[in-house]
C-alpha cells in the first residue's frame, strides 16, 4: 500500500461498501425541495415561462424514487457500491433533464451537475467515480445543443452567445474533474488517517498486554501457592508412609520433586511480576535496551550512548553518571522500537542511539549509517502511508509481529506513541561527522531526534527508588 509515498489518490481499494441509504435519500430530498423552489420561483415571482407539467413529471420521479427505495429497503441499509453508483446516475440524469427542460446551458443551475460526481468521489471508489464523471461530461456536452428555450418574462428566449455557452460547458466539464480528485484526496486522506490511528492502537494494546503479563503471572502464582504446598506436603507424608513399598515411595518421591520444581517456577513468575508491577520507572539507558532487542540479532551493530560515551548492556560503562530515570511507558517502548527497526532496516553496518541530557529537555537521537532519506519523503515522514522502502533493498530480516510492515506505518505509529508521551519529533540526513561524533566512517545517515521537555517522562532519582524500597520492606 503507497509504497514509496506514493498517495491514496488512485488506489482502488480506498473505499468501501459503506454508503447509508438514508443519507441518500435524505440529499434526494434536499435536491427536490430545492428544485420545485427554484422552478415556482422563476414561473411565479419573476415570469418565467416554463415547461411546468415536464418540470413537474422529472421532480416528481426523484420523489417516486425516493419513495420506492425507502419502503423496499430500511432506511439505515448500507448499499452495495453498484447499488450507490446507479442512485447517482439516477440523480445525474434527472439534474440534466431538469436542465434540458429549462434552457440547458442558458440556465444558471447547471453548475449542479457537478454534485452526483463529487458525492461519488468523497464516497466510492475511483473506478465508479470515473464512470460518472465521465456520463456528467458526455451530458453536459449534450445539453450544450439539444435543450429547450428558455422563455423570459417578455416571451423572448434568454440565448447566451455561442462562444459563452462553449465556455460554461468547459468550465463545467473542469470543475466536474477538479472537484472530483479534490473531494476523492480529503475522503481518502481521512480514511487512510482513520485506518492508520486503528493500526496504533492495535499497536498499543498489544504493548499494554505484554507489560500486564507480568501482573497477571504474579497474581496466577499467588493463587497456585497454597495448594502446591497442599501436594507438597501430602507428598513428603506418602514418602514417609510408602518407606515399606519401594515401587510406590519412587513415585510419591517424584511427586515431590515435581511439586518443588513448580514452587520454583512460580517463585520466578512472582518475582517477575512483582518487577512488571512495580517499575513504573528505569534508567532511560534500560529502556532503549529494551526498545532494542528485538532487533540486536539482525546482523548491525547497534551502539547505545550517553552524552557521547559508549554503555554496555544493563548501563554499563555509565556507573558514576547521572543517568536519566523516565517512565516505562508502553507508548515509549513501542515507539522506540519502531524507529529502531526502520534504522536497523536500512543501516550499512552501525545504528547509534544518543542519549543526551540537556538543561531543559531530554535528547534521544537514532542514527543509522545508511543512504540517508530521500528527498521526496523526508517532508512527509511520520504521516501514515508514506514508506521510505527505495532508500534500498536491505531488508535481511522482517519481525513478524508487526502486521502493519510494508505498509508505510512503521514511523506513523512511531510518531504517533511518542508525542503520547511529550517528545517532539525531527526526521533529517546527517554527515557522518554528525551522526558519530567524527568516529563514524559512513558518508551518511538517517537522524530521528526526540526531545522531551525537562518533566515530560523523567522521574527523579528519589521517586525511581520508591519501588524498590518497597519491594526491600516487603
Amino acid at each position: 500500500m503507497a509504497e514509496g509515498g506514493s498517495s491514496y489518490l488512485f488506489d482502488m481499494r480506498a473505499r468501501g461498501d459503506w454508503v447509508r441509504l438514508r443519507t441518500l435519500l435524505l440529499l434526494r430530498w434536499i435536491a427536490v425541495i430545492g428544485q420545485s423552489g427554484a422552478v415556482l420561483t422563476a414561473v411565479l415571482a419573476m415570469g418565467y415561462q416554463l415547461p411546468l407539467p415536464l418540470c413537474a413529471g422529472l421532480i416528481s420521479a426523484a420523489v417516486l424514487a425516493n419513495l420506492l427505495a425507502g419502503a423496499v429497503f430500511p432506511p439505515e441499509a448500507r448499499l452495495s457500491e453498484n447499488a450507490t453508483l446507479a442512485s447517482l446516475m439516477f440523480d445525474l440524469v434527472q439534474i440534466v433533464a431538469l436542465l434540458m427542460a429549462t434552457g440547458g446551458l442558458n440556465n444558471p443551475f447547471a453548475l449542479l451537475v457537478i454534485a452526483p460526481v463529487t458525492i461519488s468521489a468523497s464516497a466510492l471508489r475511483l473506478q465508479p467515480t470515473l464512470w460518472l464523471g465521465i456520463a456528467a461530461i458526455v451530458l453536459i456536452s449534450l445539453m450544450s445543443s439539444l435543450h429547450l428555450p428558455l422563455i423570459g418574462p417578455d416571451g423572448e428566449a434568454t440565448v447566451l452567445p455561442l462562444q459563452y455557452r462553449g465556455g460554461v460547458a468547459v468550465a463545467l466539464a473542469i470543475a466536474v474533474g477538479f472537484l472530483s480528485l479534490y473531494a476523492r484526496r480529503v475522503s481518502v486522506e481521512g480514511y487512510a488517517m482513520s485506518q492508520a490511528l486503528s493500526a496504533t492502537q492495535v499497536a498499543l494494546g498489544r504493548e499494554q498486554r505484554l507489560a500486564a503479563i507480568g501482573g497477571i503471572a504474579a497474581a496466577a502464582a499467588h493463587e497456585l501457592g497454597t495448594p502446591l504446598a497442599t501436594i507438597k506436603l501430602v507428598a513428603k507424608e506418602l514418602v514417609r508412609d510408602l518407606e515399606d513399598r519401594p515401587e510406590l515411595a519412587e513415585d510419591a518421591r517424584l511427586i515431590h520433586q515435581e511439586a518443588e520444581r513448580c514452587g520454583r517456577i512460580m517463585a520466578d513468575l512472582a518475582r517477575t511480576g512483582r518487577e512488571d508491577t512495580h517499575l513504573r520507572t528505569a534508567p532511560v539507558i534500560a529502556v532503549v535496551e529494551e526498545a532494542a532487542a528485538p532487533h540486536a540479532g539482525r546482523g548491525k551493530d547497534i551502539q547505545i550512548r550517553l552524552d557521547g560515551r559508549p554503555v554496555g548492556g544493563d548501563g554499563a560503562g555509565a556507573e558514576g553518571e547521572d543517568v536519566p530515570i523516565v517512565q516505562r511507558r508502553p507508548e515509549l517502548i513501542h515507539g522506540l522500537r519502531n524507529l529502531i527497526q526502520n534504522a536497523v532496516d536500512f543501516a550499512e553496518s552501525t545504528v547509534w542511539v544518543d542519549i543526551e541530557s540537556e538543561e531543559d529537555a531530554l535528547v534521544l537521537r537514532v542514527i543509522d549509517d545508511g543512504p540517508g532519506f530521500g528527498a521526496d519523503v523526508l517532508p512527509r515522514l511520520g504521516e501514515p502511508y508514506v514508506s521510505s522502502r527505495q532508500r534500498g533493498s536491505r531488508r535481511e530480516s522482517v519481525v513478524p509481529d508487526d502486521a502493519y510492515e510494508g505498509m508505510g506505518l512503521g514511523v506513523f505509529i512511531a510518531r504517533m506513541l511518542l508525542e503520547r508521551t511529550g517528545a517532539r519529533i525531527r526526521f533529517a540526513n546527517v554527515p557522518s561527522a554528525a551522526v558519530a561524533r567524527g568516529t563514524a566512517p559512513a558518508p551518511s545517515g538517517a537522524l530521528v531526534e526526540l526531545r522531551w521537555p525537562t518533566g515530560t517522562i523523567e522521574r527523579s532519582k528519589r521517586e525511581s527508588r520508591q519501588p524498590e524500597q518497597m519491594r526491600a520492606n516487603a
